[in-house]
């Protein structure tokens, strides 16, 4: 039996633990369907704080001015995070002093590795240096030295930077996620026609499969 091409298209944010969650619980779905779908991941740019200046903030100051978040509640959600996250293999490092930065760079990146098919192996990379080892993914060093850990050029990915080289192509993205009403992420939006939004379940991501699997085809 032939497989199926299944297109994933990811709206995402490297400073998003949900992002991360979401993803890895997919790739627990798909690994249930492995002999069915030929499956691609392509990830769109999302700033969540695109108003973030250079130096960054710290993070349990920002999501008490952002959201209103409490220190217990910060304390809460940083714990649920690290146990979900240690259940899918992924450690989630807070600390008091972590810092919120900017990723109009870090999604420039991620839209310069496209055509190398490198976007989720940097996606995952820029998610651990940001969340596991606390680094400043607005630094074009620490993002040169993601690129180049997942096999890139890292010459080429300063280069990139410094030119801004796909400053336009990403605000236009952005403002076009934007223009169609999607306001969090994760997105996830399977062959351009199925969505689920947030970091669901697995089930409900085995669910979505197995319905696209079902759905008699249109041709």
């Amino acid at each position: 039996m032939s497989k199926l091409p299944l297109r994933i298209d990811l709206v995402s944010d490297v400073v998003c633990p949900w992002c991360v969650i979401g993803y890895l619980r997919l790739q627990r779905a798909l690994a249930d369907f492995a002999d069915r779908f030929e499956a691609s991941v392509h990830w769109h740019p999302f700033e969540l704080n695109p108003q973030m200046p250079p130096e960054g903030q710290n993070l349990r100051e920002h999501l008490a001015e952002k959201y209103g978040t409490t220190p217990q509640q910060s304390i809460e959600a940083r714990q649920r995070l690290t146990d979900l996250g240690a259940d899918l293999g992924f450690a989630f490092n807070y600390s008091d002093d972590m810092r919120m930065y900017n990723t109009f760079d870090a999604h420039q990146l991620l839209h310069w590795s496209h055509p190398y098919e490198k976007q989720t192996a940097l996606s995952l990379r820029l998610f651990q240096d940001f969340f596991a080892e606390r680094k400043d993914v607005s630094d074009r060093n620490v993002l040169a030295d993601a690129a180049e850990a997942v096999g890139l050029n890292r010459e080429e990915a300063l280069q990139v930077l410094e030119d801004q080289a796909y400053a336009q192509d990403v605000r236009a993205q952005e403002q076009q996620i934007l223009a169609q009403g999607i306001q969090g992420v994760p997105l996830f939006i399977f062959n351009r026609e199925y969505g689920i939004s947030g970091a669901q379940e697995v089930e409900t991501f085995k669910q979505q499969l197995q319905q696209i699997i079902d759905e008699p085809d249109p041709s």
